[in-house]
């Protein structure tokens, strides 16, 4: 898996677990190029105009800059099947065709996989008409998780407390307002599981699995896992729960029957496979969801942890074949996303930033910008929900989590929102 030479690799995206990949790349020694990206990523790679949604844009930047290898970094295009335009135009990728990211742009899809193949999940519901989900949500015997099936932006989730709240999350998705439009035009509803979280990524050619650290993210906007789901507010990796024992559960449980589900179907999934698992009391897994690409803010702390090259494993997937399984190592690292005032439903944006770059100073801290641009004068502003990612890594995940808010107090902006306990589960 070793390459003789430094590659030039394209990403595809434009926030923070792009900018993540593009510095990885970048620090083990490649030319890399980010399209459309955004003024913060300019800082470790050259940015181009193409939209993600260009399939044909991307297949003619990808030959002009004579591309050795594509890294599709949102689900949209991987789901809309820009690897198959790729592919067919002979341009090296790592991502899954548009059959195997099903996975993840139809949760209703994914659920009959793994009930399909034995897969651990919880007891679950798909409806597509407003009565029956209404009646649906009274048969289970705690308020259900609300999920819309398709790609919400890491918003269509809804783990209610109440079975009102839970009819209010399938009114909005099924009712007259339709607040996701297509996307949740189907719902699932699905028995809530208690336990820890663990976001464990799979790079694989179909066949083999190359894992990272176990992660574990916070969806939450506030401190104690309150208010609204977000696409994250933070993350770190290890996840302590994910044991020894627990990981070997989880690889012969789920991840081995789901590579080998997808190949028995014709579609086998090529690039990362992210598994959301919780973990119950006794250790046992249950998968939550499945995407077809690396989570965000996870890949921060991952990226940035890394001890192996990252780049001969995604080359060696999507061409020769892994020569087996294997895992990365890595450093204990974490992530806190500064955020918007407004996030995750309204966010302002144009508010001047300032200390990016003192934080950015300090050692073994990495800034990854998610939503930022350069106003005239050159300094940074707002420019999204989630601004930015302050990552730490460390000897151990207590000090990484210290120098990432230490970083965290040097960086300002109106308005600006952080939690305060990322990480708490592990410390405690």
């Amino acid at each position: 898996m070793k390459s003789n030479r430094p590659l030039r690799i394209l990403i595809v995206g434009r926030g923070g677990r792009e900018h993540a990949l593009a510095w990885r790349c970048r620090h083990e020694g490649h030319e890399v190029h980010v399209t459309p990206g955004n003024d913060g990523i300019a800082l470790d790679a050259s940015c181009h105009g193409v939209s993600e949604r260009d399939h044909d844009g991307l297949v003619q930047l990808a030959r002009r800059i004579s591309a050795d290898l594509v890294i599709v970094g949102p689900e949209q295009p991987l789901v809309e099947g820009v690897v198959d335009r790729l592919v067919h135009a002979g341009v090296r990728v790592f991502g899954p065709t548009a059959a195997a990211a099903e996975l993840e742009g139809s949760k209703a899809a994914a659920k009959a996989f793994m009930a399909r193949h034995g897969i651990p999940t919880a007891r679950y519901q798909t409806v597509a008409h407003l009565a029956d989900g209404l009646a649906a949500i009274r048969s289970f015997d705690a308020p259900p998780v609300v999920k819309a099936s398709g790609l919400a932006g890491g918003k269509g989730v809804t783990v209610p407390e109440s079975f009102e709240e839970a009819e209010q999350a399938v009114r909005a998705c099924l009712g007259d307002g339709r607040r996701f439009g297509a996307a949740g035009s189907t719902v699932v509803l699905e028995q809530r599981l208690h336990g820890q979280e663990v976001s464990l990524f799979v790079l694989t050619d179909g066949t083999n699995a190359v894992t990272l650290l176990p992660a574990q993210d916070h969806k939450r906007v506030g401190d104690g896992d309150t208010g609204p789901n977000t696409g994250g507010m933070g993350a770190y990796c290890p996840a302590p729960v994910c044991s020894e024992a627990v990981y070997q559960r989880v690889m012969e449980s789920v991840v081995e029957p789901t590579l080998a589900g997808l190949r028995g179907e014709g579609r086998p999934f090529v690039g990362v496979l992210f598994v959301g698992l919780m973990i119950d009391r006794a250790g046992a897994p249950s998968v939550i969801e499945y995407n077809c690409r690396f989570g965000d803010p996870e890949v921060q702390p991952l990226m940035y942890g890394l001890s192996d090259p990252i780049v001969p494993v995604m080359m060696a997937a999507s061409a020769d074949g892994l020569p087996g399984p294997s895992r990365l190592a890595g450093r204990p690292a974490a992530t806190v996303v500064l955020a918007s005032e407004g996030y995750p439903l309204e966010s302002k944006t144009g508010r001047r930033i300032t200390g990016v770059e003192a934080c950015a100073a300090l050692p073994d801290v990495q800034v990854f910008h998610a939503g930022t641009k350069r106003g005239p004068d050159g300094g940074w502003l707002t420019s999204g929900g989630r601004v930015l990612g302050v990552c730490a890594r460390g000897a151990s995940l207590p000090l990484a989590i210290r120098k990432a808010y230490e970083g965290c107090s040097r960086v300002e902006f109106a308005g600006r929102q952080m939690r305060s306990d990322i990480g708490v589960r592990a410390l405690t």
